[in-house]
């Protein structure tokens, strides 16, 4: 089974990117102006960039850019789920008894949020049958990927394209 991107460590993901600096323009005084402080990490496979400027240090902003990759990852990147059990352990571990928890800022979000569109892409797009082979409501997945507006815009896009309504 392909694991997704957004689940994989940091060295794992890092290990298929490339990282670099720079320096960003705006406000912020001297420092911002004279160090490279912003960070530009590209996924090699996908050619999907993302970076971070708006922290004083490129190792904060390193991490930014690193947790904004994980999700554009599971915005853009489908991976084929696999016929009956498709739960991982993170999805198990974060849905006890139909509730899905994870705040969006969590580390863990990206990863539950792969997963979910994932399935959700294995199943057209349909929220209830997605429920069924998570574990939770329609309406526990319809929260979780409402979290990140791009993830749910690209939901309804597949809606649309299949000429069903949008999920709101």
């Amino acid at each position: 089974m392909l694991i997704h991107p957004a689940r994989l460590s940091d060295d794992e993901l890092l290990s298929d990117c490339t990282v670099g600096k720079g320096r960003s323009g705006g406000p912020g005084g001297q420092h911002r102006n004279k160090v490279e402080t912003k960070v530009i990490v590209t996924h090699q496979s996908t050619g999907i960039i993302a970076q971070a400027a708006e922290r004083r240090s490129a190792k904060e902003n390193r991490s930014v850019a690193i947790f904004r990759l994980r999700l554009l990852l599971a915005t853009q990147v489908r991976v084929a789920v696999p016929v009956g059990e498709c739960r991982s352990a993170l999805w198990r571990s974060r849905c006890t008894d139909g509730h899905i928890a994870c705040n969006p800022e969590h580390d863990d979000y990206p990863a539950m949020l792969a997963e979910a569109m994932d399935v959700l892409a294995s199943v057209w797009f349909d929220p209830r049958k997605a429920g069924l082979r998570l574990g939770c409501s329609a309406s526990q997945l319809t929260k979780l990927v409402k979290d990140h507006p791009p993830a749910f815009e690209r939901w309804n896009q597949e809606r649309k394209d299949r000429g069903e309504h949008a999920m709101h």
